[in-house]
Formats: structure tokens, sequence, C-alpha cells
């Protein structure tokens, strides 16, 4: 019997044990603290005043934004060190979660491959390595294969490694890639000649990662960041064998609040320059045969208005929200772009919003969201019958996958659920017929069969009906002594689908209900979900977890005694406020690289993001903004009440929320607590917003996450 088996199968004994009773749970929860000798370390107190609108702030850390200090990394590398200590006694625990959540993943891996100018593009991995490996073969995929990079090889000596952007020419000679050695998405692009498998010359250093070809095969644009603020605001071109520090600036985006990106169109016969904002979005487009000529504005920006733009035949398709708050498709002629010559193709509905939209020769195929759920809609051009997908589910995850061709029937698509692994499909959108190309495979005994799925709803206090995606195993009662993990994001109108995870399973085979919860914040529901959780209406999101998570436990799915949420990110934000708002309804919590020091951050324009932001949380420079997010900032409202348990992660080299907001909020909870909750604060001392870049390394960070769970839930062996 192997050892993830064993491990599982001791856990299920371990978890009717454990479930016998709320109480004898949590008692036993209790047995698994960290000796009471072991204290943690307590951060220096330097008060700091931050005044603005007549109103001042104190704050005792601020000197922890420091990332040189000495005594800054002193104070990282001691929580650290008590993390271990504190989670000693859970060791084996942890060693056993690796081996299972390592041990469910096939170890050398192909992706499907997908076809792009005359090649099979697809990565696959080795046992034993942690990098993938980027391969290709010509015309058939009974060719031999070409190795454009191995990452393992090029991450030799490197404590992290990841890379990002690849791009080539359309003659399939020369590939443009971008490595990051750091984890702060700060890119050095190099080249390779495909033919002779030999490094180039040119380095071009400090760029964004993102980059595009011209179909003369020697003109590469790509775009720069703002040293700072990392803010991608320059788009440059750079020739062949020139010497990059000659190469042209062609676009510079002025407005702060605004970042620009370059890419090419699926029918490669346009270049692009996209400038987005939260809520509006301008294209600038030039013919891919002509490198050097210059770039000409599709639709001047205006606030509010957000479109997006592909090109087919003689026209192109616009995806806007000028007047449907759902989006529309539109079309124009390619020499008539303003917006008066756009013609209507798909128009705006009220209960259905359109998320995306795929052009084939024969077919248009919608991307569409209907109560919470993605919808794939597929329209003959010649007008015959559409019909819609059909994924059987009650909670799911499809979209659109890689389709680079115009002239095939057949609709590359992903699907999973919280039962049903990663699977990708071809449709053949004339005889409707599927044909599965792969499904993630899981190793051990995983049987989608001993696992239940449903989709229920909670209603929040003001009425609204929150969606909430569950999982369990069939063996687990639903009588109100199941521990439960809730999960949440809501926030940039990024939806939280119903996708499947395979670690997740370590908590479910221990008899944990495992929930996602579809706050406002989102776009499940359409536009307004997110309209509804952002700005002044931010707390929407806050109190939509908050109420679901009572329903969870009115209805019998959790032990009120042993839910435990996890967030990360702008969901480490939501983490920080429903425990200031509710301590008492989580036994634990789990904080990923949280955002929460909002109002500093939020008022600082030279940390990266913040500009580009102010659509989303309000720009505190003006009060009315500066009152709301005061309000649920979790840093400036901590305050002395008895806190979950709680596991905040973050990156030394977090570029997207910097390390020291984590830092400052541990070390203000440590100081303003009661009870005795203990708190655990784990840097990745050579990392950023993604965690680990190696394989083992990730694996071994969610042991640690599911370890400290399983641990205050009972489960200490």
């Amino acid at each position: 019997m192997n050892v993830a088996r064993w491990t599982i199968l001791v856990a299920l004994a371990l978890t009717l044990a454990a479930c016998s009773s709320s109480e004898k749970a949590v008692e036993k929860a209790a047995m698994t603290q960290p000796p009471a000798d072991l204290n943690p370390p307590m951060a220096q107190v330097n008060p700091k005043e931050l005044a603005i609108h007549g109103h001042v702030r104190v704050d005792n850390y601020f000197w922890l934004n420091e990332r040189e200090n000495p005594e800054v990394i002193k104070y990282l590398e001691a929580e650290n060190e008590y993390v271990e200590k504190a989670m000693a006694h859970s060791q084996k625990l942890q060693d056993d979660l690796f081996t299972e959540i390592k041990g469910r993943i096939k170890q050398d891996d192909n992706s499907v491959p997908y076809l792009d100018n005359g090649y099979y593009y697809y990565t696959r991995f080795e046992s034993g390595k942690d990098y993938p490996i980027y391969c290709r073969k010509k015309g058939s995929l009974e060719a031999q294969e070409e190795i454009m990079l191995d990452v393992n090889q090029m991450a030799e000596g490197s404590e992290y490694f990841s890379v990002g952007g690849r791009s080539v020419t359309t003659d399939n000679k020369i590939l443009a890639y971008a490595e990051d050695t750091q984890g702060r998405r700060i890119h050095t692009i190099k080249f390779k000649n495909l033919e002779t498998g030999e490094a180039m010359g040119s380095v071009i250093p400090a760029v964004t990662g993102n980059m595009t070809w011209a179909n003369d095969n020697r003109t590469l644009f790509y775009s720069k960041q703002d040293p700072e603020t990392l803010r991608s605001y320059q788009i440059y071109r750079h020739e062949l064998g020139s010497d990059p520090a000659q190469d042209t600036l062609i676009f510079e985006e002025k407005d702060e609040t605004f970042r620009c990106v370059v890419f090419k169109s699926k029918s490669r016969k346009y270049l692009a320059i996209g400038s987005f904002q939260t809520l509006s979005v301008e294209y600038r487009f030039l013919e891919a045969d002509n490198p050097q000529g210059d770039f000409q504005v599709f639709q001047p920006r205006q606030k509010n208005h957000e479109y997006s733009v592909d090109h087919y035949g003689d026209h192109f398709y616009i995806r806007t929200n000028h007047q449907a708050v759902n989006f529309r498709l539109m079309k124009t002629p390619v020499n008539k772009p303003a917006m008066e010559n756009w013609e209507e193709v798909i128009p705006h509905r009220e209960d259905v919003y359109l998320a995306n939209f795929e052009i084939f020769k024969d077919y248009l195929v919608l991307s569409e969201r209907a109560k919470g759920l993605i919808n794939l809609r597929v329209m003959p051009w010649d007008g015959s019958d559409e019909h819609y997908l059909d994924f059987g589910e009650p909670a799911y995850s499809a979209g659109i996958s890689v389709n680079r061709d115009f002239d095939t029937p057949l609709l590359r698509y992903g699907y999973s659920s919280l039962t049903t692994p990663n699977s990708t499909y071809d449709y053949h959108m004339g005889s409707r017929e599927k044909t599965l190309l792969k499904r993630t495979e899981v190793l051990g005994d995983f049987d989608p069969a001993n696992y239940k799925t449903e989709r229920i709803y909670a209603k929040a206090r003001d009425g609204v009906e929150v969606p909430i995606s569950l999982v369990y195993h069939k063996t687990t009662a639903l009588d109100g002594k199941a521990p439960a993990m809730v999960y949440g994001y809501g926030s940039y109108g990024a939806s939280s689908d119903a996708r499947f995870r395979s670690s997740v399973l370590s908590v479910l085979d221990r008899g944990f209900v495992y929930a996602i919860l579809h706050v406002r914040g989102g776009q499940e529901m359409g536009r307004q979900w997110y309209d509804n959780g952002k700005l002044l209406k931010k707390k929407n999101t806050f109190t939509d977890f908050i109420d679901c998570t009572k329903h969870l436990v009115a209805q019998k799915y959790a032990d009120k005694n042993r839910v435990f949420a996890y967030g990360g990110s702008a969901g480490g934000l939501l983490m920080g406020a429903i425990i200031n708002m509710r301590p008492d309804l989580y036994h634990g919590v789990i904080a990923a690289v949280p955002f929460v020091d909002v109002v500093t951050t939020m008022l600082d324009d030279s940390i990266p993001l913040t500009t580009f932001e102010y659509d989303e949380w309000g720009n505190p420079n003006e009060k009315e903004y500066y009152d709301y997010i005061l309000s649920y900032s979790p840093y400036d409202n901590v305050a002395a009440k008895d806190y979950p348990n709680l596991l905040v992660t973050t990156g030394l080299h977090d570029s997207q929320v910097q390390y020291w907001e984590p830092a400052k909020w541990v070390a203000k909870l440590r100081a303003m607590k009661t009870g005795d909750g203990r708190i655990l604060f784990k840097t990745n001392m050579s990392a950023g917003h993604g965690g680990a870049s190696a394989r083992d390394k990730a694996y071994r960070e969610l042991a640690l996450r599911y370890a400290f769970v399983l641990d205050l839930a009972g489960y200490n062996g």
C-alpha cells in the first residue's frame, strides 16, 4: 500500500473519531497548541504620524517597509523561526500532507498540444524536476520534439526562477522569452535561435515580460515598467542585432491610472497597444507587416467605457459596455473604427453577462455568464441553429481555451468542477461531438464518485441571494459536526468558479466540507455583482462572506466551532475585514499575501498598482473615500479582541502586495489582541506574490497551510 493511500485511510479513521462531537474536537484541538513557553517575536514600536483631511493616524510599525534594513530582515527571520517552532509538533502531519499532495500529481506530465502557425506547442514536466520544459513539434504530433526551453537547466543555482512571456517569430525561427530570477516580475528578455539552439546576443533588462513580434521576423515590441511603481507604461521597438539601449520608444502612457501592453491579433494582421484602467480602455492598432509605421487610436478612451477588440476578415469585433452594463458585441469595418460605425452583433441582456468571444470562419462562440455559471454558446455565421454546450453539473468552471486557427470546426475548451479534474476538450461545432483530449490524472485512489457537490444560496442581510459552491466526501454527515474550510475573493470582478484542486482532497478525505463563497465584488452574477462590491459598496463583500458562513452553520454544513476561512491577495483583505467584524465565527484563518494596509497603500502613489486601482477601492486623497476605506481597512481596525488563530504568508519580493503590509498587520495584532489564538507569519525570503517557483517548494507551502487548519481541527498526526 503506498504512503499516500495509507495516510488517507488513517485520516479517515481519525475523521470518524474527531467528528463524534464538536466539544471533543475542540478539546483535542487544544492539545495541539505549541509549548506554553514559546513566545512570538514582538516588533519594535516606532510611532509615525500620518495626517490627511485633518485626521491623524499613528502607525507604530511603519518602519517595517524598509526592505534593506537589517533589522527588518532580522524580524522577518525571527517570525519564520517562530513558525517552525510553533508548528514543529505537526511535522509528521506536514510530511504526510506533502506526500499526499505530491503523490496525487503525475510528475512526468504533458499539457495538451495546440497548433499555432504550423507547430504543435506544449509543456511537459519530468519526474524529480521542479520546472517546466517548453517544447514543440512541426506539423504533426509524431514529428521529432524540439525543446525550446528547459527551465530546469536555466534555473540551476537560483532560489527563484520563472519564465514569463514567450513569443516566436512568424517564420518560426527565433524565440524571445522573459525570465525573472527574483519573483518581483521584473524580467529580462533574451533570444534563442530555434534552428541552431544557440542563444543570441541581445539582452533587454528590466522589462515586464510582455512582448510580440512584427511580421518581418526581426522587430520585437515590448513593454517596460516604471522602475519605482512597476506600472507598465512604455512600449519599445527593438530590432534584432541592434543595441537594446538604442531601442525606440513608440508609446508612453502618461496617465498614471493606466497601464499598457502590446499584443498581436488572432489574425496576425495587426499589432495592438492596449491601455487599461479599471473602468476605461483604449486601443491603438498598426498593421503587423509595417512595424515602422505609426499606431492609430481605435476608439479614444472615455470614462466608464470598457471594450476589447479582435480582427477577422474585413471587420473588427468589439465587446463593449457602451450603453450595455453586461456588455454586447459589435463589429465595424477595418477602415472605419470610430464608434459611430459600430454595428450590433449580440445585443445587451439584463440577465446575461457577455464575458468573452472567439471568432472562427464559420462560427462565433460566446462565453456568457448567467445565474452565476459560465455557458458556451455556439452561433453559426450562416444563421442556422445556435446551441449551448451541456456540462451536466450544478457547479463548475468552463472557458474557451487556445484557439489559434480560424478555419476549423473545432472549439478547444477547458472544463472542471469540484469533483471533475481539469479537462481539455475539442468540440466539433457542426456535429456537436466532443472529444476529451486530456483529463488531469489524479494518482492514488481518487474516485469522483466518492464526493458530492452542491450549489446553494445564502440570503445576505440586504436580501440578496449569494451563491455557494460546496463539495464534501460522501461519507461526511451534514449534521453540524463537520469542520469546514470556506474560501472567498470578491474583488476586481474576478469570479471564483468551482474548479477542481487535487490538494483539497486532503481536507475532504478528513471529513471537511469545502465551500466557495461567491461574494459580491466578483462577477459571478453579472456586472452588477461587481459594481455592488467595490468603491463605496465594498463592505458588501465582507458582510456577504459573514452571512454565507452563518448560513452554512445554520444549515448544518459546518461545525460552528470549526469553521476555517482562506483568502489571498485581495482575498486576504477579505480575511482581515471579517476577523475584525466577526472574529467569533472562525476558529482559524489563512491570509495569503494579504492586502491589509489599504489606506496607507492607496495614499502612496509610489507603490506598485496604487494609481491603477483608484477605481477599485477609491482614491483616499478624497475625503469621502478616505473615510470609507478607513472604516474597513484591516490594519487600521485592529482592536483589543479575541481574534481567531491566524496563519499569514508573504513574499519578500512581492510586487503586488508589499511584504510590509502583512508584517505590520501581524505586529499590531500581536500587540493588541486578547485571548490565546495563535498568530503565525511566514515570509518566503526568495519569492514574490505567487510564492515558490519550484514544484516541491510550492507543495511544502500548501502542506503547511493545510497542516495549520487540520491541526486546529483536531487532526494532529
